[in-house]
C-alpha cells in the first residue's frame, strides 16, 4: 500500500515546477500522474510502482487526494488523447470514491467554451453573444448571419477547445472571414467547432484574470493586451507568439496602444490591486464555483466602453505568472499545496479516527 498523498493528473512536466517547488515548501507529499502517450499513471494501480499506461478497473486506487489540471490545449503538444485518457481516469477515481478536486464535470468544462457559455449565462453573468459552428462549411454563412444582428461590428474567432489563443482572430467583414477560411492559414478546431463573438472594446487595453483556489479568492492579475496577442497564459512555459500579427488582436485592445507598442521590458502581467475579496463580481464568481464544485481556476474578464463586466473564459488548469508570484502577499501555487494538503490531512485524520 503506498503512502497517501495528493496527486497531480497532467500532461505538460514544463507546468509541474512552481507546484512542485510549493508542495515541497508546505510539506505535503505529492506524486504525478502524468497523462501522455508514452507515459504511465504512476501511483494510481495502489503502490508506488509505474504502470504501462493502464489501469486495473478492478482494483483500488491508491489512497490520497486527486487533482485533475489537464489542459484543453494538450493536444498542440503532441497529446491527443491525453484528455480521453483523464476522463478514463477521472471515471475511475470517482466511482472507488476517491476525493477528486476538478473531477469529470470539471474536465468537461476546461475542454469546452460552449458549456461555459451555458453555465456562465445560466448563472446570470454577462457574457460575449456568441454562436457555436459545426464543421467548416457553413462558417461563412452563419457569420453574415451573426454580422446582421450587429450590422458593422467586428467579430472575432476561437476554437471551442484549447486555450493558449487557438484559432482567435478578428475580422472586421464577412468577406475578410471567408478569405480566412479558404486560405492555407485557416486553423481547424481539433474537435470541428469554431465560436463566433462580438468584438468587445475595453475601457483600457487589458483584461483582469482572477484567481481561485478552494473556491476562494487568491489575487487579481491585470493582463496588458495593448501589443494585440491574445496569448494570455501567464505561465513562463508558454510560448507567446509575436505581437501584432495580422489578423489578431487581444481582448479589450484599443486604438490608443497599437498592436506591437507595448514596452518589450515590461510584464504583461500584474497584480490588480483594486480587485479584492469583497469585489462584487468576485463574491459572485466564489458562489458560481461553489455551485460548480470547480475547486481551482483562473476567470477571466472585460470592462468595456458601455460599462459591462464581461465574464468570457473559465481556466481549469491555471499557471501563474512570475512577476505576479513576486509582488503578490499570496502565493498561487502555496495556496495550492495549502489547500490540497488539508484535504488530505482532513481524510487522513477521518481513516485514523
Amino acid at each position: 500500500m503506498s503512502t497517501p498523498r495528493v496527486y497531480v493528473i497532467h500532461e505538460n512536466p514544463e507546468w509541474f515546477p512552481p507546484l512542485a517547488a510549493a508542495f515541497e515548501a508546505e510539506s505535503v507529499p505529492v506524486g504525478e500522474i502524468l497523462l501522455t502517450a508514452d507515459s504511465g499513471t504512476e501511483g494510481t494501480n495502489g503502490n508506488d510502482q509505474p504502470s504501462t499506461g493502464s489501469i486495473d478497473l478492478a482494483a483500488d486506487p491508491a489512497p490520497g487526494i486527486y487533482w485533475s489540471r489537464m489542459s484543453a490545449s494538450a493536444h498542440t503538444r503532441g497529446h491527443e488523447h491525453a484528455k480521453e485518457y483523464t476522463r478514463a481516469v477521472l471515471g475511475w477515481l470517482e466511482r472507488a470514491g476517491r476525493t477528486v478536486v476538478n473531477g469529470s464535470h470539471v474536465l468537461e468544462l476546461e475542454v469546452s467554451k460552449v458549456a461555459q457559455h451555458g453555465l456562465l449565462r445560466n448563472a446570470g453573468f454577462d457574457v460575449p453573444r456568441t454562436t457555436a459552428v459545426f464543421g467548416k462549411g457553413d462558417l461563412v454563412s452563419a457569420a453574415e448571419r451573426f454580422t446582421a444582428e450587429a450590422p458593422g461590428q467586428p467579430f472575432i474567432t476561437k476554437h471551442n477547445q484549447g486555450g493558449k489563443g487557438l484559432g482567435v482572430r478578428k475580422f472586421d467583414t464577412v468577406e475578410e472571414l471567408a478569405a480566412y477560411v479558404d486560405s492555407p492559414e485557416f486553423e481547424e478546431p481539433v474537435d470541428g467547432i469554431t465560436l463566433l463573438q462580438d468584438y468587445l472594446l475595453a475601457t483600457e487595453p487589458f483584461v483582469t484574470r482572477i484567481e481561485f483556489v478552494g473556491g476562494r479568492f487568491v489575487y487579481a492579475v491585470r493582463v496588458d493586451t495593448s501589443a494585440g496577442s491574445f496569448e494570455l497564459c501567464p505561465a513562463d512555459a508558454c510560448e507567446v507568439p509575436t505581437p501584432g500579427q495580422q489578423g489578431t488582436a487581444a481582448p479589450g485592445q484599443q486604438g490608443t496602444a497599437a498592436p506591437g507598442q507595448q514596452n518589450a521590458d515590461a510584464d504583461p502581467f500584474s497584480i490588480r490591486e483594486d480587485v479584492t475579496a469583497r469585489h462584487p463580481l468576485v463574491q459572485r464568481l466564489e458562489a458560481f464555483l461553489a455551485d460548480n464544485r470547480i475547486g481551482v481556476a483562473g476567470i477571466e474578464f472585460m470592462e468595456t466602453t458601455d460599462g459591462r463586466h464581461v465574464v468570457y473564459d473559465i481556466n481549469t488548469n491555471t499557471n501563474y505568472n512570475p512577476a505576479v508570484e513576486a509582488t503578490s502577499p499570496v502565493s498561487g501555487p502555496r495556496s495550492i499545496a495549502q489547500y490540497l494538503g488539508g484535504l488530505l490531512a482532513a481524510e487522513q485524520a477521518l481513516l485514523t479516527a
